[in-house]
């Protein structure tokens, strides 16, 4: 089994569709047994992908360890692909992992997993806190969406360095350009000064997605977003089988 965790240090530069699309690119395209994770209190996966909030309380008490993830799994309706919902007890994760004091808790909960899925997907809150300290320890693969702009960069590089400095076990960190205007100048510069990064292109069927509520494959699986977004998922399957 592998994790893949969708973050960035900003929101707003497609973290949840990219989460939600490559889900559905494991369970779609490369039949596997996947499971999308909503950790962000916001809970946009888990509306994208048509589920209800689960009960309040009930995602936060997964690290407690008062309720079993099983129990909160939701099939999705796209074959192979299973939805742990968030709610908005999440907001309060970060407090709790402090005072916890275990820095594994969630790849032990995720290696729990291993019997029922090929891949999770953690579709991650932005920010640099506690809950991206047990993602980095958690994750296979961390995915960085990147908007072609000088903050959003800054912002990746700033995960970057923490990453390099930080002790023990760390994912590696893959960047990809999101939400990308080839109209615009700066974009291409961008682009340009970092070719080999994936690029997700500014599409109106990734917005879309919140109207469909479905991943893009589901209802625009070919548009330029979603054979962008398959490409990526080809990338890292390759990667992931280069071990």
């Amino acid at each position: 089994m592998a994790t893949i965790a969708v973050y960035s240090l900003k929101g707003g530069v497609g973290k949840t569709t990219l989460a939600v699309n490559l889900a559905w690119c494991a369970a779609t395209l490369s039949a596997r047994r996947t499971l999308l994770w909503d950790l962000d209190p916001q809970g946009g996966a888990t509306f994208l992908l048509g589920a209800e909030r689960i009960g309040l309380g009930q995602a936060h008490a997964i690290f407690a360890r008062d309720i079993p993830p099983e129990k909160l799994i939701r099939p999705t309706g796209i074959d192979r692909l299973d939805l742990l919902p968030a709610d908005q007890s999440l907001r309060g994760i970060d407090h709790f992992f402090r005072g916890l004091g275990k820095k594994r808790r969630l790849q032990k909960l995720v290696e729990a997993l291993v019997h029922r899925y090929d891949r999770i997907v953690l579709d991650c809150p932005p920010g640099l806190t506690e809950t991206t300290e047990q993602v980095m320890r958690a994750a296979t693969l961390i995915l960085a969406p990147v908007i072609p702009s000088p903050l959003s960069q800054r912002a990746f590089d700033e995960v970057a360095r923490h990453l390099a400095s930080a002790g023990g076990r760390r994912a590696a960190i893959l960047p990809v350009f999101s939400m990308v205007d080839r109209r615009r100048a700066l974009h291409n510069a961008a682009l340009a000064a970092a070719p080999d990064w994936p690029v997700i292109p500014m599409a109106s069927a990734v917005e879309a997605m919140a109207v469909h509520r479905r991943p893009l494959g589901g209802f625009a699986a070919n548009s330029p977003a979603a054979e962008a977004t398959a490409r990526l998922w080809t990338g890292v399957e390759r990667r992931l089988a280069q071990g």
